[in-house]
């Protein structure tokens, strides 16, 4: 595994001035919080398993992870700040049958 020595850039620090959420991000986390179930989040580090189903190929696999884990934060109760390991996964999908499967779990499990 290759390192640099660099301090890594939090999200909150690469755009200047306030950000609004879009009518479609309150859609969409209105919709998610509906379709999520019921969860008991465990106390400690957490570890997080992430599988985006794309029917484009060119989404980039990063992009959902910010508003998808905000909304688990909302949902559950929990500072993803307690998120010290992290899986995630593109999958290609045929239009339609696109999908958020997710795991949270201890990190001693």
């Amino acid at each position: 595994m290759a390192k640099i020595s660099i301090k890594p850039l939090s999200v909150n620090e690469v755009s200047q001035g306030r950000r609004f959420k879009t009518q479609k991000y309150k859609k969409y986390e209105s919709d998610v919080l509906m379709l999520l179930p019921s969860l008991a989040i465990p106390e400690g580090r957490l570890y997080i398993s992430l599988e985006f189903g794309f029917s484009n190929s060119q989404s980039d696999w990063d992009n959902p992870i910010k508003p998808f884990v905000d909304i688990l934060q909302l949902k559950y109760q929990f500072n993803d700040n307690r998120i010290y390991k992290a899986e995630v996964i593109k999958t290609k999908v045929k239009k339609g049958g696109e999908f958020i499967r997710f795991d949270i779990r201890g990190l001693d499990d």
